[in-house]
Order: C-alpha cells, then sequence, then structure tokens
C-alpha cells in the first residue's frame, strides 16, 4: 500500500493558482495513450490536433500549421529532438514523419509499427517510438533503414517513452502496467518494474539525482512511485488519489509536478523527497492528458480533452530560487490554436 497525499505543505513560495494564459485547442484528443503536447529547446510548443500539427511560438504567439496528414490518418505523438528544429510526428497508421519545423519540411517518413505510435523520445542521436503493437523502435534518422533495433517486452500498447538526461538508459511504461529500463545497446529489459496496478504513461526522469526514476500509474493504481535504476531498487510510493497522466522534473529546484485524471483533474506541485504538496492547481474540466515543461524550466503547458492549453508558472528562475516568477502574468488570453 501506498501512503495517500497530504495536502497541508507549509510552502514558503507561493505558486500562482491561475493559468497566465489559456489557448484553444480544438480537437485535442481526450484520449490517455496519446503523447500530443512538447515544447522545443528553442521555445516552440508542437500541438497534434486531429490529423494536424500546429506550431506556437512562445516568443512571437504566432501560429504556424507544420502538417496535414491526411483524412486517414491521424496525429498520435509529437517529440522535439533535443537541439535544433527536428519534429518526429508519430501516426495513427503506424509511421513516424520527421520534419524541419524551421523549413516547415518534411525530412523523412519511417515504417515498421503494425499499428499506432503513441510515444516518441529522442537522446541526443536516436529517435525511440512506442507502439500499440507493443514494440519499441530504435531509429537512427542518419541511417539508411527505418529502424536499426527492436525492443520487445511489453504485452500492451507502450504509452510512456523517457530517455535518461545522460542519453544511457531508456525507460518506458505500458498499458501491461509494466515500467521497463533498457540501455542503448539490450533489445531485452535491462530492469523491469511490476508494481504499478494501471497503465503506466507518466515517466520523468531525475535531472539532480544520476538514476532517480518516477512513474505514475492509471485509474486503478493512481500511484507515484519512485525508483534507483542504478541499485535496482524500489524508493517509495506516494498514493495521490487520481490517475496520473504525466509527471514532469523541475531542473531548477528539487520538485515535480503531476497532472492527473479521474476523478479530480487536477495538477499538483511537489516538493522531493518529502512529497509534501505546494499547490493543487485546477480548471481543466476533463483529465489532463498532456504536459511540456518550457525551456526555461520555470512553466508549464498543461492540455485536456477539454480543447484548452493552459500555461501555468509553478517553478522558480535557476537565478531566483525564492522569486515569483511574473512572466506573463499579465497576457492572460485566449488565442485560437488553429
Amino acid at each position: 500500500m501506498c501512503p495517500a497525499a497530504k495536502s497541508g505543505s507549509s510552502a514558503p513560495r507561493k505558486v500562482p493558482r491561475s493559468p497566465y494564459k489559456v489557448l484553444d485547442a480544438p480537437a485535442l484528443q481526450d484520449d490517455f495513450y496519446l503523447n500530443l503536447v512538447d515544447w522545443s529547446s528553442h521555445n516552440v510548443l508542437a500541438v497534434g490536433l486531429g490529423n494536424c500539427v500546429y506550431l506556437w511560438n512562445a516568443c512571437s504567439s504566432k501560429v504556424t500549421k507544420l502538417c496535414d496528414l491526411g483524412v486517414d490518418d491521424s496525429v498520435c505523438s509529437v517529440g522535439w529532438a533535443q537541439r535544433g528544429t527536428s519534429l518526429a510526428v508519430g501516426s495513427s497508421n503506424g509511421k513516424v514523419e520527421i520534419w524541419d519545423a524551421s523549413r516547415c519540411k518534411r525530412v523523412r517518413t519511417m515504417e515498421g509499427h503494425r499499428l499506432r505510435v503513441g510515444a516518441l523520445a529522442w537522446n541526443s542521436s536516436m529517435l525511440s517510438s512506442g507502439s500499440r503493437d507493443k514494440s519499441i523502435l530504435q531509429r537512427d534518422p542518419r541511417a539508411q533503414e527505418d529502424f536499426v533495433s527492436k525492443l520487445s517486452g511489453h504485452k500492451s500498447e507502450v504509452c510512456g517513452l523517457k530517455w535518461s538526461y545522460d542519453n544511457r538508459e531508456l525507460a518506458s511504461g505500458g498499458n501491461d502496467n509494466r515500467l521497463f529500463v533498457w540501455n542503448q545497446h539490450s533489445t531485452q529489459p535491462v530492469l523491469k518494474y511490476c508494481e504499478h496496478a494501471a497503465a503506466v504513461k507518466a515517466i520523468a526522469w531525475s535531472p539532480h539525482i544520476y538514476g532517480l526514476l518516477a512513474s505514475g500509474g492509471g485509474t486503478a493504481d493512481r500511484c507515484i512511485r519512485f525508483w534507483n535504476t542504478t541499485t535496482n531498487s524500489h524508493l517509495s510510493c506516494m498514493d495521490t488519489g487520481s490517475q496520473v497522466c504525466n509527471l514532469v522534473w523541475s531542473k531548477n529546484v528539487n520538485e515535480l509536478v503531476s497532472t492527473h485524471g479521474y476523478s479530480q483533474n487536477q495538477i499538483i506541485v511537489w516538493r522531493y523527497p518529502t512529497m509534501s504538496k505546494l499547490a493543487t492547481l485546477t480548471g481543466h474540466t476533463y483529465r489532463v492528458l498532456y504536459l511540456a515543461i518550457s525551456p526555461d524550466g520555470q512553466t508549464i503547458v498543461t492540455g485536456a480533452g477539454d480543447e484548452t492549453l493552459r500555461f501555468w508558472n509553478v517553478f522558480p528562475s535557476p537565478k531566483s530560487q525564492n522569486t515569483e516568477s511574473e512572466i506573463g502574468a499579465s497576457s492572460f488570453g485566449r488565442t485560437h490554436i488553429r
């Protein structure tokens, strides 16, 4: 059993309880297994809406339609390369397209999956794609072949994928309630964690402690668990009371944020390792299925089937860890993302 989350916390830092910006995102899917929002190192947000991908420039607020997959296909995942302007797009027909967002040009299309591609993750040079066909494909966009290796182990749809900060370990979560860790060369998982009682979509590596991995379980589980992949040990568990949809760690302070679905639809900012709550943010009327963090590590964007994207200032800046960020607080408004 996991201890239940305690709500009280004597927080020295105030987290604003309202989003500073709301964007309309028509046709943003209410599908737990998809990953339709990602924020690039160049401060551009990619959003998959129906069969199209739109880009929103956080500096200029300009919206660009990047691509349209056509009536017979739809966007199931988007993922920016760590550096540069390459965006991977996973589709419902099993393809992965790579686009140069700066030129709005498709660079290549890669096959290999038989079913939809709901999860994407880049390391410094490779792209991993996870599919409903239960497999993960490792791809090198510079190589001629569509994929260089196939990782088998999950017994159901792969819905979560994250590379560690040193690009050496890949964590994957599936609808089989499993969390696996792979190294760069393995085609079988090197670590297997079976403690979750529901699908594992939410995965986050700590930028502060080497080998520290967080994972969250779906509706029948509701727990955030912490693992030390260096010693292969289960560290702790927190029952959040709601389906865990996403996790992301702050790179500026030792805190993380989780987003939730059934039944609270909330966003929680936690202090690690005490797991005391710094803030609970509400406003979405559907499950908060999508989460991305700004390149400066201060702002998160959340997306839901209520067809809105909400921007929140949750983490301090690297320089002033006790001063509240006011950036964008005056620009509250509603814009269409398409």
